[in-house]
């Protein structure tokens, strides 16, 4: 039996509000802006991809802004397992991911024979990472034990591909629900925990960022292994992405500051990054329209 300590979100609101108060000094910000985007999964998941798109937002992530060559690549591409293969030829030995959506992705409302069969049809066609979504009935009828076992199943199915596990945190509810399912997902094998599959409102948020993060921080604790984090959906500026890291940085350390172990599942935050990286550079704002929308 898993136990998971109670959270008090008085005190979890209480932290956030400290650290969204941080000032941070502009060379500073340069490297945290950057360091941002090298850890972004750029994403398309919609019944309107196409081949051609899916090879535009690799070559986004390659080189996220044609005009400055030096900026860092993308962490990964996310997409259905239907466009694993097209992503992972377009994105050659560059090192950019591919990550693959699977699992009944959004709702995980399938049998397990069926999310197990695409979870391995996503590792054979070359996913790097597999994306899965829990069940969310079982886990708040108090099926924990079906919860923890799917997880371990999905996780020996993806061989020698991440696993990141998404909780979907908008339909926990609440806090204490957010850390159970932190908790089994870490011992059940995820490589990864994950906020949202961005299908669901509220998505990410800081203070059940927190709470995970606090999770990993235990786990490592008592087990010696780093998990990673993703938060996902609804990070759409730079500003709200550094507040990430200066919670990542408080509660973590300096450790799980890189792309390894942190993610940002956002893609509409890619172009904010770069006006804002540009403007760093130069002094002036550059419009929108100047990037790429993909």
């Amino acid at each position: 039996m898993i136990t998971s300590p109670p959270i008090d979100s008085v005190s979890i609101d209480e932290r956030i509000a400290r650290f969204t108060k941080r000032s941070i000094k502009n060379e500073s910000k340069m490297h945290a802006l950057k360091l941002a985007m090298s850890m972004m999964d750029l994403t398309t998941l919609e019944a309107k991809d196409t081949p051609g798109k899916v090879r535009q937002l690799c070559a986004k992530a390659m080189r996220p802004y044609e005009a400055m060559p030096d900026l860092p690549s993308a962490a990964a591409v996310c997409v259905y397992p239907t466009m694993v293969r097209v992503a992972k030829e377009a994105l050659g030995n560059s090192g950019v991911k591919v990550a693959a959506v699977a699992t009944a992705f959004p709702s995980g409302m399938s049998t397990r024979k069926l999310k197990l069969d695409e979870t391995k049809f996503a590792v054979n066609e070359g996913a790097d990472e597999i994306d899965m979504v829990i069940s969310r009935g079982h886990f708040l009828a108090g099926e924990f034990n079906y919860v923890f076992d799917e997880i371990a199943a999905v996780k020996e199915a993806c061989g020698e591909a991440h696993l990141k596990v998404i909780l979907e945190t908008g339909e926990l509810s609440t806090l204490d629900n957010v850390r159970k399912a932190s908790d089994i997902a870490m011992y059940a094998g995820a490589d990864f925990i994950k906020t949202s599959t961005g299908k669901v409102q509220p998505a990410a948020t800081l203070p059940v960022t927190l709470v995970m993060l606090e999770a990993i921080r235990d786990f490592y604790y008592k087990e010696g292994k780093m998990i990673g984090m993703k938060p996902a959906g609804g990070i759409a500026t730079a500003k709200l992405a550094i507040q990430y890291l200066v919670v990542l940085n408080e509660t973590l350390g300096e450790a799980w500051m890189n792309p390894n172990y942190f993610r940002f599942g956002a893609s509409s935050l890619a172009n904010d990054l770069l006006m804002q990286i540009v403007k760093q550079t130069t002094g002036v704002y550059q419009s929108g329209d100047y990037f790429s929308k993909d």
